[in-house]
């Protein structure tokens, strides 16, 4: 059952928003992959691939919320390797694009 109906325009713009400039980026510890991009020097956006969280040490030690969800705090080890990858040039900084 399709409520609304989606403009292709409007996929095209989902998609340059959350894919364009992704660079991948592999933890330095436990080696999830990531898609990266950087709009400013203070503007890190991640987007976790089909590898998620369930394979990070450190998320595997989250604490569960009384609901029963997780609770993530960032995981250090990944925000080394991206500031690793930023660094050394692989990430490159700014939204030339507009995203």
């Amino acid at each position: 059952m399709v409520l609304f109906e989606v403009r292709e325009s409007t996929r095209a713009d989902q998609r340059l928003y959350l894919e364009a400039r992704l660079v991948d980026v592999a933890c330095l510890d436990c080696t999830v992959v990531v898609g990266v991009k950087k709009n400013s020097e203070h503007h890190t956006a991640i987007q976790w691939q089909a590898h998620g969280p369930e394979h990070c040490a450190e998320f595997q030690k989250a604490e569960r919320s009384p609901s029963g969800r997780h609770i993530y705090e960032s995981c250090p080890r990944l925000r080394g390797s991206i500031d690793r990858a930023v660094a050394e040039g692989d990430v490159p900084i700014g939204a030339i694009d507009g995203y």
